[in-house]
């Protein structure tokens, strides 16, 4: 069994409740949210739609943000490698992921949401034990995932391509 698996099955779960008991109940979601977040829970389930909806979108646009970053990093790599004479388009896809690594690191360094990915894969969430007493047949299920690697690479890329057309501009003007 997969990483993965192991964390569906896992008794941490905290599951935010579609209950609407008083006119507060949306910021009550959202302080589940953030506790569920802070407690570290290997997975959220989350019932309310607009919250789970922000949820999945705001981690969704992070993913694209690391992706444009190594993207754009590697990039700036092959361009540099490739077409040695094109060091304006290297750098600008170089700034491009620079820009990226920092919008990154500056929006998504210090939030919770960043250890955990929208599980969207049927037969891991057909095997998470509380899918049976849920109010909602579309809940957003957040796995927490270790993010380490993730933010070594991107900044890595970034650096290294930077690094890289550095080293470019400063022998092209010797």
């Amino acid at each position: 069994m997969d990483a993965g698996g192991d964390r569906l099955h896992s008794t941490n779960v905290a599951v935010i409740r579609e209950v609407y008991d008083s006119e507060y109940s949306h910021q009550g979601f959202s302080i589940e949210l953030e506790k569920a977040l802070h407690a570290k829970c290997s997975v959220i389930v989350i019932e309310p739609t607009q919250l789970g909806d922000e949820t999945a979108r705001w981690i969704t646009f992070g993913n694209y943000i690391h992706k444009t970053a190594v993207i754009s990093g590697l990039s700036s790599h092959v361009i540099g490698l490739a077409w040695p004479e094109s060091i304006i388009l290297q750098g600008s896809l170089c700034t491009a992921s620079l820009l990226m690594t920092a919008l990154y690191t500056a929006s998504w360094q210090f939030d919770h949401c960043v250890k955990y990915q929208v599980e969207r894969d049927r037969s891991k969430l057909a095997r998470l034990p509380i899918l049976g007493v849920l109010t909602t047949t579309t809940p957003v299920v957040l796995v927490r995932k270790e993010d380490t690697r993730r933010k070594i690479l991107h900044c890595t890329v970034s650096l290294t391509a930077a690094a890289f057309c550095i080293y470019k501009l400063y022998n092209s003007v010797k």
